[in-house]
């Protein structure tokens, strides 16, 4: 500990620039880390935080739930398979909208549901949940409670009130509004006067006490080949765009991971060379080999640590804002797990220049021989 603390005061601006690099890379890594997250949650986030633990849609849809439409026969089926405990409509139409006296016109996505506990958000952050018509709950940071907002439509469509807000409740990357089913249809009949019936995007399924909701899906879709029945995870991991997101991110995260200790061990290994004679110094006046390893990756510990600490506290203020449309969050999990992990690579990163001190041998130190 002794020789670590003495070499980093004695080379403050090396390690001070080491330390500042680790920091910019944790940096990046946990920018990166948030886009991600936040990106998907813009994508699927609303159906990751509405009620419903099955979600039905039409084959033909290909698991967009605007893209999906639920006929009567399918819907008749889909509610009369054994196991289904509750079954609710679900729609969702993006329409024009204009909040407040705003002159500005903004895309915003409704999501309609027939039984608040099937489609309807699971968790308010503010208000309340609607109790009279043209009351919605909407996603937090587009919207805050009291808003009123106007749906600009050929016909004369519903004056939509926020009266709750729930987290993480975007879908396709638009503000989105939870209404009851009657404003949903008001809304799309307003946007399309010669559509005499409205059909559900999906129904929502509850299962039976004893019925899984993976053994449901299996039910509901072998009782109709034009069904495509998913638990609420499924249905937002598997919505189309969300896996080649999540590949994208995954790679420039993987290299950035692997950067760091690649930076980190090649650092220490030429320290290590550079001073070389002193360790062959050290060693011919009986330090032990244990005793330099330890002070190495104790230099390590402090690099990675220091430049790990220095990354959080530049991310944590960013992750608390938005980028366009794309509300960052600051995610404590995936914040512990790139530190743990780094710092695990930084240390197997210094196996090589530990190596190096160990090759340094006592009696070939006292003859010179050590150094070369």
């Amino acid at each position: 500990m002794f020789l670590a603390l003495r070499e980093i005061r004695r080379a403050k601006a090396r390690f001070g620039l080491l330390v500042a690099a680790v920091a910019l890379l944790m940096f990046l890594i946990l920018v990166q880390q948030a886009l991600q997250s936040g990106l998907v949650r813009a994508f699927v986030g609303a159906i990751e935080r509405q009620s419903a633990p099955v979600l039905v849609y039409s084959v033909d849809g290909q698991r967009t739930l605007q893209g999906s439409v639920v006929p009567p026969r399918l819907e008749r089926a889909v509610r009369a398979v054994d196991g289904v405990a509750e079954a609710g409509r679900i729609g969702q139409g993006t329409f024009t909208a204009v909040v407040g006296d705003e002159a500005g016109r903004s895309d915003a996505a409704l999501i309609g549901f027939d039984r608040p506990s099937l489609g309807g958000p699971d968790e308010l952050s503010e208000g309340r949940m609607p109790r009279a018509p043209g009351e919605a709950v909407g996603s937090a940071g587009d919207f805050a409670v009291g808003d009123r907002v106007r749906l600009v439509t050929p016909g004369e469509g519903p004056d939509i009130r926020v009266v709750g807000l729930t987290e993480d409740a975007q879908i396709q990357v638009t503000p989105t509004l939870f209404v009851a089913w009657p404003d949903y249809v008001a809304a799309t009949r307003a946007a399309n006067p010669d559509a005499t019936v409205v059909p559900p995007s999906a129904i929502g399924v509850r299962p039976a006490a004893g019925v899984t909701d993976e053994e449901l899906t299996r039910r509901i879709n072998a009782a109709s080949p034009e069904a495509d029945a998913l638990t609420r995870a499924r249905a937002a991991g598997e919505a189309p765009g969300v896996a080649e997101v999540r590949r994208s991110f995954d790679m420039i995260l993987l290299l950035f991971a692997l950067v760091v200790p690649l930076v980190t061990g090649l650092f220490f290994l030429i320290i290590t060379f550079q001073k070389s004679r002193a360790l062959t110094l050290l060693r011919a006046v009986g330090a032990p080999a244990g005793a330099l390893v330890r002070a190495l990756l104790v230099q390590v510990l402090i690099v990675i640590g220091g430049g790990s600490l220095i990354g959080v506290l530049l991310y944590a203020p960013l992750s608390q804002r938005s980028l366009g449309s794309v509300a960052l969050s600051f995610d404590a999990r995936a914040v512990a797990a790139w530190v743990a992990l780094l710092l695990v690579l930084g240390l197997l990163s210094a196996l090589v220049a530990a190596r190096r001190v160990l090759a340094i041998d006592p009696v070939e130190a006292t003859t010179g021989g050590g150094a070369r």
